[in-house]
């Protein structure tokens, strides 16, 4: 039996990366990616954890070697584990359908400290939790909950577990704009490395996202002024690009949608947790593998699905945050495409 085509787009990019959304709910309401008052699905409308493996097998076969699971907040749903448990068992495996290179997750840390272990016993090596401040009071301001103990002491479990930590850090003006040169230093300290990242234009908030839109370029420029900032090789398969900082000994990573469009690279897709395909964060090409799921004949008809992302899938988004009072460039919130 022939094993399926590789996932490849019309510009010749291969996909490899999925980013794969569990849930789009979450225990925080950060500022910047939802409004206080956050519309969720339906429960009946995401997918079972039966149809996600299902879904990411089919991925797998097609040659994806990465998996970051996302949410909204992808540990707080219930059966979360058993996914990563059925999904680590693939690292590493061959024959027709193929295995992962890596399983990994973002996470707003909030929960990490009762499942660090059990990620690591599932294979994962590595997570990404979203950290904007070291600030109490601006971390309340951020998320509008009380959450940041809790984020540092899913931190130090991660630590103690052996995960690798990268945090990612939202650059906003005037919010931590002064704290970032800190969150640096004191996460290089703690043995993560630091990914800066633009704020996107995606779903209606109550705030103006022009006020706090702080192109990377400026901090860049003053982060060089205090510190050695030599471009490093490292790559880890998504759209940073990263600098090695001589005098704290870690790395920092860049991530500029607006500034520095970075999408001739694109090697990723993300599915949302009702099964949308979305080829591109910043485009509204979308394919519904819920429904091949559900058909008659689910392993045909997610082929074709793919198969159809892949024609659909565009050179490149059209981020912009230009003026002050403009609608976001889409208007579904981050929180539902996956981060």
């Amino acid at each position: 039996m022939t094993r399926p085509a590789p996932l490849v787009d019309q510009f010749q990019r291969r996909i490899t990366y999925l980013r794969l959304s569990v849930t789009d709910r979450c225990d925080l309401r950060c500022t910047y990616c939802m409004p206080e008052r956050m519309q969720f699905l339906p429960r009946k409308d995401v997918l079972s954890l039966e149809e996600l493996h299902e879904l990411s097998l089919g991925f797998i076969a097609r040659g994806i070697r990465k998996i970051r699971l996302t949410g909204g907040e992808p540990l707080v749903r219930r059966d979360m584990m058993e996914l990563v448990q059925a999904l680590g068992r693939t690292i590493g495996a061959s024959g027709d359908r193929g295995g992962l290179d890596e399983l990994t997750l973002t996470t707003n840390g909030t929960r990490l400290a009762e499942f660090a272990d059990g990620l690591v016993e599932a294979g994962v090596r590595r997570v990404n939790v979203s950290l904007d401040t070291l600030d109490r009071d601006t971390f309340v301001r951020l998320a509008r909950r009380d959450s940041l103990p809790q984020v540092l002491e899913g931190l130090r479990a991660a630590r103690a577990a052996g995960l690798a930590v990268k945090l990612n850090v939202v650059a906003l003006k005037g919010v931590n704009e002064a704290e970032i040169p800190e969150i640096i230093g004191w996460a290089h300290a703690q043995g993560h490395e630091v990914t800066l990242i633009e704020v996107m234009p995606l779903g209606e908030i109550e705030e103006d996202r022009f006020d706090h839109y702080l192109p990377l370029v400026a901090v860049r420029e003053g982060l060089e002024q205090r510190w050695t900032l030599t471009p490093s090789a490292h790559r880890t398969g998504g759209p940073a690009r990263y600098f090695d900082v001589a005098e704290t000994g870690g790395r920092l990573g860049l991530i500029t949608p607006l500034t520095n469009n970075f999408c001739d690279g694109c090697n990723r897709i993300r599915v949302t947790a009702t099964g949308q395909l979305f080829a591109c964060l910043g485009g509204t090409e979308q394919v519904d593998l819920r429904a091949a799921l559900r058909g008659d004949d689910p392993q045909a008809l997610l082929g074709d699905a793919l198969d159809t992302a892949m024609r659909i899938k565009p050179q490149r988004h059209a981020f912009a945050i230009t003026q002050p009072g403009a609608a976001p460039a889409l208007s579904r919130h981050m929180s539902m495409t996956g981060g």
